[in-house]
């Protein structure tokens, strides 16, 4: 398992649910540009941003992390 899988699963629940990276940026309460850092991996992703975007995705926070495969 690669370290860096929930930079991918970030991006791809983004654009499963049709939304843009300022949309998402909105929800977390950041700018656009620190949340297409978090997509890069340039950045990590706070916690408090995880859990965040569980609740907006409903999915778990393991889900996002790539720990598990069940979305809930």
């Amino acid at each position: 398992m690669d370290d860096m899988d929930y930079v991918r699963i970030i991006r791809n629940l983004r654009e499963d649910a049709d939304k843009t990276q300022t949309q998402i940026a909105e929800v977390l309460g950041t700018s656009q540009t620190m949340y297409a850092r978090y997509e890069r991996g340039a950045n990590e992703l706070p916690i408090h941003h995880l859990i965040t975007l569980s609740k907006f995705y409903g999915v778990s926070t393991d889900f996002i992390l790539g720990l598990s495969k069940a979305k809930s």
